[in-house]
């Protein structure tokens, strides 16, 4: 019973270490430099070469190494009926509560202007709102929501959740489903976007949505590119509709230099860095996943096949 790894983004040696330092006697190689088709039982994998995954006829998980798992849902050719499974591990929501408050801070402090004034040589303070006069709104309450709302709401802003389906966080105030998307909408002052990628949930960031924000607002993305339109997102932001974005996705990664995005003066970005997986954190869950499977015990953090995510 072994193991494959095979990413393209991720360095392979990092995860060999971590294996042989919490499991040495667990067979791990790395593709394409597995020996047998046949042994392979459980593939770790980020973004794998669509079909890959059905060369192993002995296949029994499938182990996302990061918290997303739109990249099997989306071109990968997955077996089907393997289960799956997603990394949740604290270093990946202690990673994401701090850039998003960085991000949410930067935008809160005015920044944005503040940097545009240091560039024109000016000195212009601006009106500073308190945090309790501003209201947050996140979009999606999973693992990573639910941490990025907490921490925001004990530096005392006011909290607006929504997701997909219904959350009940204390101190938030929580909507649900696309019949409360609007109301929720309502009196945002910065909007985050902590959703999975779903079929539900692509290009969910239009203009219609957009439109339904208070003039002025700001937007923060730390979830998936394919979510926003991002015609539509520059318009707005050229309209001074959305007065400043903050990404650290985009549809197309990395982003091409011939995107508008790049020199916007008003979008700040960041090279999807926002929750980067520890190798050596990480794969403890997959060695336990390991454990539980060869003892005939259903693997932890599987993923909903009809709800994406």
């Amino acid at each position: 019973m072994a193991i494959l790894f095979y990413s393209e983004l991720d360095d392979p040696t990092d995860w060999k270490n971590a294996f042989n330092t919490i499991a040495e006697s667990i067979p791990f190689y790395i593709w394409p430099n597995q020996p047998d088709n046949e042994e392979v039982e459980i593939a770790v994998v980020w973004k794998p070469t669509s079909g890959i995954l059905k060369l192993f006829p002995n296949l029994k998980l499938i182990a996302s190494l990061g918290a997303g798992v739109d990249h099997l849902f989306y071109g990968a050719e997955i077996p089907k009926g393997i289960p799956i499974t997603r990394i949740v591990d604290e270093t990946l929501t202690e990673q994401m509560v701090e850039y998003i408050l960085m991000a949410t801070l930067f935008c809160h402090r005015n920044m944005p202007i503040y940097i545009s004034q240091q560039h024109k040589k000016q000195w212009q303070p601006v009106r500073q709102p308190l945090g309790r006069n501003r209201i947050i709104g996140i979009m999606g309450l999973g693992v990573l929501g639910s941490a990025v709302a907490k921490a925001l709401r004990n530096l005392n802003f006011n909290i607006r959740g929504w997701s997909t389906s219904q959350k009940n966080l204390e101190g938030i105030q929580a909507y649900t489903g696309n019949d409360e998307l609007k109301e929720f909408l309502t009196e945002i002052d910065i909007l985050i976007s902590l959703l999975p990628l779903t079929p539900k949930t692509e290009n969910i960031i239009n203009a219609d949505l957009l439109s339904c924000l208070p003039h002025g607002s700001t937007f923060i993305n730390g979830g998936r590119g394919a979510q926003v339109v991002e015609s539509d997102l520059i318009r707005a932001l050229d309209k001074g509709y959305i007065s400043h974005a903050f990404l650290d996705v985009t549809r197309e990664e990395p982003l091409p230099k011939k995107s508008e995005l790049w020199l916007h003066p008003s979008v700040t970005l960041t090279p999807h860095v926002a929750s980067i997986t520890d190798a050596f954190s990480s794969s403890k869950q997959i060695i336990n996943n390991y454990t539980r499977i060869k003892n005939g015990l259903e693997p932890i953090n599987l993923v909903n096949y009809l709800a994406g995510y």
